[in-house]
């Protein structure tokens, strides 16, 4: 595993212990990750409902 995925990783592990950790609403959440997201480069305005549509299908394919 390259460096760059090590640290994909950790962000992602590391997002979501805060996310499971931190006393919020859904909705807030999801928009202060997609708001962080857009911040850091990672996706564009354009790629929201892409990231969103990815996520559910995951979310459904584990249920």
């Amino acid at each position: 595993m390259t460096g760059f995925l090590k640290f994909m990783a950790g962000v992602v592990v590391g997002g979501a212990a805060v996310a499971l950790l931190t006393p919020t609403t859904g909705e807030d959440l999801r928009r202060r990750i997609l708001d962080e997201l857009k911040r850091r480069g990672l996706i564009k305005d354009t790629d929201v409902d892409e990231v969103v549509e990815m996520i559910a299908a995951e979310i459904q394919d584990k249920k």
